[in-house]
Parts: C-alpha cells; structure tokens; sequence
C-alpha cells in the first residue's frame, strides 16, 4: 500500500516525495491529507476510463434526430395547428423555434461538447446554477416513466390489429354496453346527429377494452394485466436496445431513427390519395389570423417547440458531451431543428388526410372527429382504420410507427439518466458489468412507477405526468434559468469565444449570442408569468374535474423539480460558501471545470 501511495505521489507531481520522507515522520498522514484537500484523492484511486465518443459524426445526428423526433410531432402539433388558427399558428410556432427552441437546443449541446460530460456534472461551469442537475433528471425520470406507458398502449393496439377482425369495429364484446355503435362502412348510412345518446365501438375499446377507466383518480382499481405485459416488454426491448452504451446504441438509432420516417411516409402517400384527403389538408392549414390576439396560441407553441425538442431534460447535454471537442454542431444543430419541425408539418398531411376522408365517409364535419394526444391515436385514428380497405395492415404499421417513434425518445432518455450518474459517481460502475446491473436496477423503478398508470384510474395518473412533470411553463423557467447562468454569470463572451473555437469558425451573424443573452430568456420569462396568470386547473377529457388533493400532487410534482435550482443556489451561497458577501459570490460564479485549452479561442 506504502509503494502504491509514493507512485500516486510522484505521479501527481505535487511535492518531492523523498525529501518528504525523510524529513517528515508522518508522511502517509500528510499525503492523505493534502490529496483529500486537493481532491486528488477520488481521481487516483478510482480510475475512470476515457469519456465514449461517437465512433462516426452522423452517430451524433441520428441519435439527437431520434431523441426529439417523438410522438409529440404526430399526435400533437397537427392539432394544435388546426385548433390555433391552421396556418396562422406557424407564425408564432416558427418565432419560438428561431427565439426559443434552437438556441437552447445549441446552448446544451455546446454545453455537453465543452464540458465533456452529462447532465450531472456540465453545470459546474456555474456552481450557483448547479441545482438545474437534479432538475433536468427529475423532469427526464418523470417523462421515461409515463412515455414508456404511452408506448405500452401502442404495443397492445398493434397486437390487437393482427386480429382477423379489428376488435374496436363491432360491438357485442365481453366490453361493450347496449349503447354500442359499431363504427365501420356496414354503418356508414349513420350521421352525427341521430348518434345522440350512443358510444362509438372505437370509444368503448379504448375506454373499458383496453383502459377499463374508472370513475375518476380516486378509484385506481387493479391492474390491467395485459396492459402489464405489454409495460414489461416495452422496458425489456429498452433495457436490450442501450445496455451495451452509446456504441450499441449509436447502431440500434439508425434503424429505429429512420422506419418510423418511412412508415409516416407510407401513411401520407397513402392519405393524400384518399376521397376527402383535400378537405381534411384544407381544414388543417386554414388560417385564421384572429386566433393570433389569443395569448393561448402563443402559450401552445412555445410549449409545443420546446417539448417536441426534447429540451431541458438533459439529452442534448449528454449527446453533445459524446462530440469531440472539434466539432461543427452549429451546422447540424440548425439542420436537426429543419428535421424536427418539418417532420412536424408534413406529419399534419398525413394524420388529416385520414381523418377528411373518415368525416366524408361518415357525412360529419371534421372537427368531430380532430383530436389530439391519445384520443387522436387511440380513437381518431382507429376509427378510420375501420373504414379503409385492408385495416389490419394499416393498423399495424401506423401503430408500429408509434412505437418506434417513441422508443428513440427513450432511449435517449435513458440514456442520459445513466451517464448522469456514471459522471456523478464512477466508483459505482467500476467492476464489470456494473452499468448493465444498474441500468437494470434503474429500469425496474420506473416500471414500478409506470404500474400506476396501468390500472383503471391509471390514464388520469398519467394524464398528471403529462401535464405537470415536463409542463410548459417550468420547461420555460429551466431555459431561462440556463441561459441567464451562460450568458450573465459564466460570461457571454468568453462563452461565445469557446463556442466559436469548437465549432472552428465565427458566424458572421451572432444570432445565438443574442438569443442567450437576450432573446430567449426574456421571452422564455415573460411566456411563464403569462401561463401562470392563464392557468386552469386540470381536467381530463375535458370532463373530469380532478380533486383538490389531486391538484395539491400535481403541484408537488410539478416543484419537485424546479425547487431544486433556488434551493441549491440558497444553499451553495449562504453554507458553503466562505469570507464575504463579495467573496462568496466569486466562489459560487467561477467555474469549477478544469480548462482543457486555454489561450486557444478565437478572440474578438
């Protein structure tokens, strides 16, 4: 042990060790010492192996194409679109993706490239700030746990489309009520208004086949054994896809990142050639230039840019920390953000051309049949399903399509929770197979989680998850707070200057300069007064008005995360902070990372 300590001694190159062990009787006491004190201690006696690194750059945009390209671009923003004003929505979603969403895109990947490492630890380049850690990877746990729920429901009505005969088509089911209407073309003669007082077949199959909801959160009843099995493949094929690291996974992405893409290309083809397609385009794009005066629109986008980015959750961090420090993420950060909200788009086309030829087949108006989230999935889409020729075959792929789409989200995800804590603590992982146990281990309490959400109250659980564990008002709060640590307290010209040196050039146009100093974080504030001051209390389905402990939950889920940065910042200032008020300040604002290439920014 003696010879082991010298040789970290002399490795150090701290002191003379011989001189120190003649001269000093207590010379193992002192060296421990003075390498505790230095923080040596845990660097030379754990070795920690190199940070991995993407073996090729398109590693990088498959990964992060993957990562925000989620169920949010399908199942969401069509509907907001048509419900915001159709085409008049794009003018301020298209504002908060320039002012908004791509700075702190390119603010986190910068900030991953630079610091080298995950969301745990790329924040000590402003201690203060160092509570967006915890905050980040409670609002990542939070969306694996339920989006992997989401993902269940997928799995399960995509073995149901291999059924001979789609079970939400007929009624006279084992879940059905005597209110039953069979939704399909042998009734097509129906119209909405002698409908009155009847359940469509798809309604009821979502409801009581697949949910078996209760009457309301109180009442969470048991679980839904098949819906359970469907959970526990769905975190195996998670576990077996990102077990091996970022050099498995890098591989998995380019075919999970890719066929959910021609699968909705396959579904466009397919609507836009259907009798009604054109009405359903029409009705999606219409614009309505009165919605823009309606402070709910704005709400809507910013919140939409910056949940179908994936932001403030620690994934960019983490994929950019795998760059090499020479690396041009400004070019693939802008091409990446044109992917994502073009997908977006075009993804309208294909989701509203069906639902224009279902309203033509059943001679109702479109907007009895456009929803959004699960009810666009789950019973919009279905419904048209029954009505279009060969239903198995589309049900399978477009519900295979939703799978695949949210598994990227996952995977990152996950991806990012363990090496947050393989940064934090690499003592823990040092024994092999270590990461594969742990990732095990973490997997496993989020299943746990996501049981709740499988029951007969579970959908108003994860309707909870949903609205306030990545709400969009604390996603604001969390980018404002990052660019304020950036731009104002690490400094935005020393940062811009690091930025620059990474990406090896200086844009003649600073657009994000501007945004992180400015931009962003005013209108990142002023956007979460505002959904504060618009706040309604939640409802499911529009109906079920939750209780007042639920909405005390809600609440405590949606602080749990952001309590942490004022917390901590309490905390480091005022307790471990030392000397004077100045002092401390200057000790809580200094960077605690060691700078890898000093002298070399490109300057002013």
């Amino acid at each position: 042990m003696l010879r082991h300590i010298l040789k970290i001694a002399r490795s150090l190159k701290c002191w003379s060790v011989n001189s120190y062990f003649v001269t000093e009787p207590n010379y193992i006491g002192n060296i421990l010492k003075e390498m505790t004190e230095n923080k040596m201690i845990r660097e030379a006696a754990v070795p920690t192996q190199p940070r991995e690194k993407w073996k090729k750059n398109i590693d990088f945009g498959f990964s992060i194409a993957g990562g925000f390209v989620g169920l949010g671009n399908v199942w969401r923003f069509p509907y907001l679109c048509y419900k915001n004003g159709g085409g008049a929505f794009l003018i301020p979603y298209i504002i908060f993706v320039a002012v908004g969403a791509l700075p702190v895109f390119f603010l986190e990947v910068t900030l991953g490239q630079y610091t080298n490492k995950g969301s745990s630890l790329a924040y000590e380049i402003v201690p203060l700030f160092k509570g967006l850690s915890l905050a980040v990877n409670i609002i990542n746990y939070y969306f694996n746990v339920y989006y992997a729920v989401i993902l269940a429901w997928a799995l399960r009505y995509f073995f149901a489309s291999m059924s001979a005969e789609l079970p939400w088509s007929t009624c006279g089911n084992s879940w059905n009520t005597e209110q039953c209407f069979a939704f399909g073309r042998n009734n097509s003669n129906f119209t909405f208004g002698n409908l009155s007082g009847k359940i469509s077949s798809v309604r009821e199959y979502w409801e009581r086949g697949i949910l078996g909801k209760s009457e309301g959160i109180s009442d969470i009843g048991t679980l839904r054994w098949e819906l359970v099995l469907c959970l526990i493949l769905t975190w195996v094929v998670l576990y077996f896809c990102i077990w091996k690291g970022i050099a498995w996974t890098s591989k998995v992405v380019y075919f999970t990142a890719t066929f959910p893409l021609i699968m909705l290309l396959i579904l466009l083809i397919r609507g836009v050639t259907l009798q009604g397609a054109g009405h359903g385009i029409l009705f999606y794009l219409r614009p309505d230039l009165e919605r823009l005066k309606d402070a709910q629109v704005w709400l809507d986008a910013a919140a939409q840019v910056f949940f179908s980015y994936a932001l403030c959750k620690g994934m960019m961090i983490t994929m950019g920390s795998y760059n090499s420090y020479r690396y041009n993420s400004y070019r693939d950060c802008i091409v990446l953000s044109v992917l994502n909200s073009g997908i977006s788009f075009v993804s309208g086309f294909a989701i509203f051309s069906v639902l224009g030829f279902m309203a033509q087949e059943q001679g109702i108006d479109i907007k009895h049949v456009a929803e959004s989230g699960p009810g666009l999935a789950f019973i919009a889409y279905p419904k048209a399903l029954t009505l279009m020729p060969l239903p198995q075959f589309w049900g399978c792929l477009f519900f295979l399509m939703l799978f695949m789409l949210g598994m990227d989200s996952e995977f990152v995800g996950l991806e990012t929770l363990m090496a947050a804590f393989v940064d934090y603590r690499p003592h823990w992982f040092k024994k092999r197979h270590s990461k594969e146990i742990f990732l095990a281990f973490l997997c496993f309490t989020q299943f746990l989680i996501g049981l709740s959400m499988v029951t007969n109250g579970g959908v108003y659980v994860l309707n909870i998850f949903d609205n306030y564990s990545s709400a969009g008002w604390s996603l604001l709060f969390l980018a404002a707070c990052q660019c304020v640590a950036v731009a104002w307290i690490h400094g935005i010209n020393k940062y811009w200057n690091i930025v620059c040196d990474m990406i090896g050039f200086r844009p003649r146009v600073p657009w994000f300069k501007w945004c992180w100093t400015l931009f962003t974080p005013l209108s990142s504030m002023v956007l979460f007064v505002t959904s504060l001051v618009y706040y309604k209390p939640l409802t499911y389905d529009k109906t079920y008005v939750y209780p007042a402990w639920a909405v005390v939950v809600c609440w405590l889920i949606a602080m749990s995360s952001m309590i942490w940065i004022p917390l901590y910042a309490a905390y480091r200032y005022f307790v471990v902070a030392k000397g004077t008020l100045y002092e401390r300040w200057v000790e809580v604002t200094t960077s605690e990372l060691k700078d890898k290439h000093p002298g070399k920014y490109l300057m002013t």
